[in-house]
């Protein structure tokens, strides 16, 4: 049967607008506290500008070029874009219907008040408000007016900027354009005092109600705010650059100034205004957006931190909670060294793996650690351990991606950093992105030489650990100890050894692994065994791996996907997908853990792994999918994924259609994973610590009695 007939697949950039939108139904669904809606409504915005700093980007390069080849749902980039744009308006639309019809007076009722216009302050607030802009924002301004002798400004990527039209005081009747970027550097949220409840006004109706006093000579016909979206889609040429490091510099520079994709401003702008921006930044009527509220919703993010909110957040139960398995324990090398350990974050804290390396480089019998690093916090523990390692004498090795989208420029502050504390700094592979998460410490002991490992699902950043769902396995294995030190060997001197024992990579023959893993599921439904996948990631857009779900749904395979973003794949084709389900679930953490179980004729294995399945991790990525074979481990990782095919809050399921539709009760109880883990957790954490209370006092009393 041919399964890769174009009707079998979803486009990949209108699933992901799909996803955009479950988030954003995240913000409407007023279950959740009025705080955390605001959050959701922000993270919607900021999908959507790297959405188009990069997808659509990539989609307006291909038409540029005249590229006719056709997507994995048979269309090509330029009827994306359309389909995309007009998707996307609607998607807009619905954001700010969401926050001035539902979010706005709530936040009123509830003690916030935000100034929309300037027009509307008081005599009071506007004196505050005008003696705040002399005293704070005037003197950051660089007010930019446009003439014979002064070009159009280079509006940079992403900032808000006012626009506004002028003439001169003289009585000439010509109008002049001028621009002023609203500063970064200052607060966007401008709180007015002297109120019971909190009163806010934007920086940039601050500037527009005094934005006369920047151009003294002219009377301002109109002002209105703008903003713009650059294509910042990095083209590296790693064959040409003899240093990495500075192509990577250079073209970070001209992001600011690639091509104009988007433009945004504020619904009612004067015609006038509008078409001498539009013919400035060279950019079509289909990629202006009127937006019926302020520009830039992440600001709303910020809003998120404002004092005396907090019962309206949904932060009780989100504190993570110690490792039992590592509860009072200062030497973690020894519980390792008693059986792996796995660790659910961020239901489970982030510190062990900060404390494994902080550990590791103050240890003597530690010779030497090495490590991937994708992403990194800005202020991160964890360099600061290696670099104090690298101090100690120790051999510290460090794969610094500079390659990771958006934090390239982070990436090569730490690179520069850990180089200079005397870390050997590897910048990644030459057409490769180094996804995997890996750590290897090695250390001298009474019978010799062993080896400790980390690996996960997540990045080793400590701030976002407290966001993303993920999964962390310690082990000191001996065979993944001598794969890990295959791989950090393959990364820094591109030797590849004869044969692995227990990891794969990508994009070595991981791809292999998992068609074997589904093909071998196929084979035992042909013969009436036992056959079922549930695989958990972000995204799927794979068409071999879809072809291969196909084939092995056709044969009777039970496939449970729990896929949060992306998915290019249908259910319930006749004869095709019938035997698969897709769920994505969107609560308060973002779910970024990558598990896969596959039965094996009652004999269940279980993986997890860094990487999605999606053409990027499986074929252009360094990527490490890792098995996780103790049973009690087995039955941790099977609770993850029950619980959460048995979702009924933060669920939606994948419909025929391509909707996603929330799973609904329906005569069951209400059950929210996300939750469930935060409870089960605490639970734990309290369990141990009472059991430590009693090893310790038993002792005590026995003691007593001698």
């Amino acid at each position: 049967m041919d399964f890769s007939k174009v009707d079998y697949y979803t486009n990949r950039e209108l699933s992901w607008l799909l996803f955009n939108k479950r988030v954003l139904g995240e913000a409407k669904d007023k279950k959740n506290p009025l705080f955390e809606r605001l959050k959701f409504l922000s993270i919607t915005a900021s999908n959507l500008d790297e959405f188009f700093m990069v997808r659509v980007a990539s989609l307006k390069d291909m038409v540029g070029a005249g590229y006719k080849k056709k997507d994995i749902a048979g269309m090509t980039a330029r009827e994306q874009l359309v389909e995309v744009n007009e998707e996307t308006h609607k998607l807009v639309d619905q954001q700010y219907s969401i926050y001035n019809r539902s979010i706005m007076p709530s936040l009123l009722e509830n003690g916030l008040h935000i100034i929309m216009h300037h027009e509307d302050l008081n005599k009071e607030d506007a004196a505050y408000v005008d003696r705040y802009f002399a005293d704070n924002v005037y003197p950051v301004l660089t007010p930019m007016a446009v003439d014979s002798s002064r070009p159009f400004p280079l509006i940079r990527n992403k900032s808000l900027n006012l626009g506004a039209l002028m003439k001169k005081k003289n009585g000439e009747e010509e109008l002049e354009f001028a621009t002023v970027q609203v500063p970064s550097v200052l607060s966007r949220i401008v709180t007015i005092p002297g109120h019971e409840a909190t009163k806010v006004i934007l920086l940039e109706e601050v500037i527009e109600r005094n934005i006369h006093k920047l151009f003294l000579n002219y009377d301002i016909v109109c002002s209105y705010p703008f903003r713009i979206m650059r294509n910042a889609d990095l083209s590296i040429e790693e064959d040409e650059a003899e240093d990495l490091l500075q192509e990577i510099e250079k073209q970070l520079k001209k992001r600011q100034w690639g091509q104009v994709i988007r433009l945004e401003v504020e619904e009612g702008i004067d015609n006038r205004l509008i078409k001498l921006i539009r013919d400035e930044l060279q950019i079509e009527q289909e990629d202006i957006y009127a937006i019926k509220g302020p520009l830039d919703l992440t600001f709303l993010m910020k809003m998120y931190g404002l004092e005396g909110f907090d019962h309206l957040k949904e932060h009780e139960y989100l504190k993570p909670q110690p490792v039992p398995e590592l509860m009072g324990e200062t030497d973690v090398f020894a519980k390792i060294r008693e059986g792996d350990i796995l660790m659910h974050h961020p239901y489970q804290t982030f510190e062990p793996v900060v404390n494994f390396i902080r550990q590791a480089a103050k240890d003597p019998n530690v010779l030497a650690i090495k490590q991937t690093l994708y992403r990194v916090s800005g202020n991160s523990p964890i360099i600061a351990a290696l670099e104090q390692a690298a101090d100690n004498g120790k051999q510290v090795s460090v794969l610094v991606e500079l390659k990771a989208r958006f934090d390239e420029e982070n990436n090569i502050v730490w690179a520069k950093k850990l180089e200079k504390a005397g870390c050997h700094v590897i910048y990644g592979l030459v057409g490769l992105k180094t996804h995997s998460k890996i750590t290897l410490v090695v250390r001298r002991e009474e019978h010799g030489i062993r080896r400790y490992v980390h690996l996960g699902t997540g990045n080793y950043n400590d701030s976002t650990a407290k966001l993303y769902t993920d999964i962390g396995l310690f082990t000191c294995s001996e065979a993944i100890g001598e794969d890990a030190t295959a791989v950090f060997n393959m990364l820094s001197g591109y030797s590849e050894p004869r044969n692995w024992n227990k990891l794969s990579l990508a994009p070595l023959w991981l791809k292999d692994r998992f068609l074997y893993l589904i093909d071998r599921e196929k084979a035992y439904a042909l013969q009436g065994r036992d056959a079922h996948i549930i695989a958990k990631m972000n995204s799927l857009c794979d068409k071999d791996i879809i072809e291969a779900l196909y084939a092995a749904s056709a044969a009777g395979v039970k496939i449970d996907l729990i896929i949060r973003g992306i998915c290019c794949l249908k259910v319930g084709i006749p004869g095709v997908s019938e035997h698969i389900t897709v769920r994505s679930i969107v609560g308060n953490y973002l779910e970024h853990a990558r598990i896969f179980y596959f039965e094996n004729d009652g004999k269940p294995e279980y993986y997890c792994a860094s990487a999605d399945w999606m053409p990027r991790n499986l074929e252009r990525r360094v990527e490490i999918l890792f098995p996780v074979e103790k049973p009690q481990l087995q039955e941790k990782l099977r609770h993850i994924l029950d619980c959460q095919m048995k979702d009924t809050v933060k669920a939606s399921v994948l419909q025929p259609d391509g909707s996603y539709e929330k799973t609904g009760r329906r005569n069951k109880e209400e059950f929210n994973a996300q939750l469930t883990f935060c409870l089960e957790a605490k639970e734990a954490a309290r369990a141990e610590k009472n059991m430590g209370n009693r090893r310790v006092f038993i002792p005590e009393m026995h003691h007593e009695e001698e």
